[in-house]
């Protein structure tokens, strides 16, 4: 290869590098779905109850990926529902936690994740019935999951019944719902704690493990602690 060939290439790939970087820097760094704050006015470490309210739907409000399945988190203070997965709690404090269920079933690969775990008393409620594990495999009882895998969290999201037609425009007001409930303990340690559905739910990629489930926003997120 000549030289002005070799600097050519080198150029084009330097290019390459340029764009991707700034495609992290302003997709990742700079965008991206807002914070929900929950820690307003509370002091960490004080045992304090705040309450989080989060809804799952079959499809969401963005206009690149309408059919995305996707979690919302209600504002407390409007109460309006926010496109996001990012929330803030006070460190050293009790979450009750509040998921209304719209979307559908999808089976587990694992069952393990259908076992309710790290939540006060290792229990839920389904619609006020104390749960500690759903079965996806009999009956399709699973829509989706909420796991915090830094604190051993994990409930299963109950479903509709499979004759139910689901709410078609996000974020959903109306139709047929589960209402999981579930309490926690922040960590003392203030950080970023990721948290993500195990239920397969990316429909249209492989393994249904891609899209929405790799996507914050969606059906992947952050639990901000804070002091």
């Amino acid at each position: 290869m000549s030289l002005p060939a070799r600097i050519g290439v080198l150029v084009v790939a330097f290019l390459a590098v340029v764009a991707g970087g700034a495609f992290i820097v302003v997709h990742y760094l700079l965008g991206g779905p807002p914070t929900v704050d929950y820690s307003a006015g509370v002091t960490a470490d004080s045992g304090a109850v705040v309450h989080v309210v989060l809804q799952e739907d079959p499809q969401n409000t963005e206009t690149a990926h309408p059919d995305w399945v996707s979690y919302f988190v209600q504002d407390p203070k409007t109460k309006a529902w926010v496109h996001t997965t990012l929330f803030q709690v006070p460190a050293g404090s009790q979450v009750d936690m509040t998921i209304l269920g719209y979307d559908g079933c999808t089976p587990l690969r694992n069952p393990f994740f259908g076992k309710v775990t790290g939540t006060i008393g290792n229990v839920a409620y389904e619609n006020g019935k104390p749960i500690t594990q759903l079965n996806s495999w009999s009956g399709c009882n699973v829509g989706h999951t909420f796991s915090i895998p830094g604190i051993d969290l994990n409930v299963p999201m109950g479903t509709p019944s499979l004759t139910a037609n689901l709410c078609g425009t996000s974020p959903c007001t109306s139709g047929p719902k589960q209402v999981m409930t579930f309490s926690f303990m922040t960590p003392k340690k203030t950080g970023d704690y990721f948290w993500q559905c195990r239920v397969p739910c990316g429909g249209g990629f492989i393994d249904g493990f891609g899209g929405p489930m790799q996507t914050l926003g969606y059906m992947t997120g952050n639990m901000v602690v804070v002091n």
